[in-house]
């Protein structure tokens, strides 16, 4: 096998389990057929892993098995359907944007909150942190002067 890769190497390479990779090869996610020795063993392409790399990062993204499906059918379709790939890619793409949105907004809540915890310790003064005034009291409780923040 010196022209090609096993599954254990594709899996090594890529962090797929060999189960995965099986999985992806049923599921129609490679761009070509996997090429079989003459036992059956399998036996994949550097143009393999680029692509398991590829369809990795889509995966990673959030993007679903049905869209990476119907991207590798119009790539194995060839030239003619650019114009489809790239809706494709471009929908997927706005959706990535999103989340990497919502995720900027909440690492700027935790960088603030950790701005003042670093101040804080630095001035000693991180018992701050732990109490806040309480501005009411119910009927049934008596009104406290602190009460726990985290």
């Amino acid at each position: 096998m010196n022209d090609g890769l096993s599954i254990g190497q594709v899996s090594e390479r890529t962090g797929l389990s060999v189960h995965a990779l099986r999985f992806y090869e049923r599921e129609g996610i490679l761009a070509e057929p996997v090429r079989r020795e003459s036992n059956g063993r399998r036996v994949y392409s550097e143009d393999d892993v680029d692509w398991l790399e590829m369809c990795i990062r889509f995966r990673s993204s959030g993007m679903p098995l049905d869209t990476i499906r119907r991207y590798t059918d119009l790539v194995r379709q060839g030239p003619g359907n650019e114009s489809e790939r790239l809706a494709l890619l471009q929908s997927h793409q706005q959706h990535v944007e999103q989340q990497l949105a919502a995720l900027t907004a909440c690492l700027d809540v935790i960088t603030h909150k950790v701005e003042i915890y670093q101040q804080h310790l630095s001035q000693g003064t991180a018992d701050c942190l732990w109490t806040i005034p309480v501005a009411h009291s119910t009927d049934d409780q008596p009104a406290d002067s602190r009460t726990a923040v985290s």
